[in-house]
């Protein structure tokens, strides 16, 4: 392999939206500055970063290509994924037609780069575990709460269900010679402590090497959480928990 994989989720781009930007919180002052500055330092041309989810604040997709085409001018490939926030996701037809070239989209797809092979979904929250213990919540002013937290339990579950076979329907197409098998998705697949889930089982099934996702933010890092369970090993990549620095998978 003669490239390096990088990864850094939740991006939260507010260009084409500045009323969104995520400065509003403690420790986000000047981030996109911040993740340009890192991610030159370290992703060539000939590179991979996977970005799991929460890409950018846009409603449109249109209004979303101001950000996508930030991304798109910096170093490298990029394999993105629809995360909670990505409101301005459309059909994978219309996407995949119209994105930027450096950028290639996850959506009940595999993505392939010579010996390795990338697949996921969004996955959604899991009632088997919670990150209530890890997480310094602090509220955004500027965005409404009426939306996922009032989706009843059973409907939760079944959007779930609806991602869990989505995950299936990925991994199933991945490259089976591939020396390298990863898996995003935007919410985590397993709990902090590596308990056994649905999700978890699903990446044991495919053989995934490495699993990468963010959606978590403030996170308490004097809490250890996540690591390798069975051979897989579980990467939260969220920009602020990362430094806004891009880390290297491979």
């Amino acid at each position: 392999m003669n490239f390096n994989i990088f990864a850094i989720s939740d991006l939260h781009l507010a260009i084409s939206n500045k009323e969104k930007s995520m400065e509003v919180f403690e420790g986000w002052t000047d981030y996109t500055n911040k993740i340009k500055k890192n991610w030159l330092k370290k992703i060539k041309d000939n590179d991979i970063c996977l970005i799991p989810g929460d890409i950018s604040w846009a409603m449109k997709f249109e209004d979303s290509l101001i950000d996508l085409n930030w991304i798109n001018n910096l170093p490298g490939r990029k394999v993105i994924l629809r995360g909670n926030h990505d409101y301005w996701w459309p059909s994978y037809t219309k996407l995949s037609k119209s994105l930027p070239k450096s950028i290639f989209a996850i959506s009940n797809n595999v993505i392939n780069f010579e010996n390795v092979s990338i697949g996921g979904s969004k996955l959604f929250d899991s009632i088997e575990y919670n990150f209530d213990d890890y997480i310094n919540f602090v509220k955004n002013p500027l965005e409404s709460y009426d939306n996922e937290e009032e989706i009843q339990k059973d409907l939760k579950e079944n959007i779930l269900l609806r991602e869990l076979n989505r995950l299936t329907l990925s991994l199933e197409q991945l490259n089976k010679d591939a020396k390298y098998k990863i898996a995003l998705t935007h919410y985590p697949p397993i709990s902090a402590d590596l308990k056994d889930s649905r999700a978890s089982k699903i990446l044991e099934r495919f053989n995934i090497d490495k699993c990468i996702f963010g959606h978590l933010h403030s996170v308490n890092k004097n809490k250890k959480l996540f690591g390798e369970k069975n051979k897989i090993d579980y990467i939260l990549a969220s920009a602020d928990y990362i430094n806004f620095d891009p880390i290297k998978i491979y």
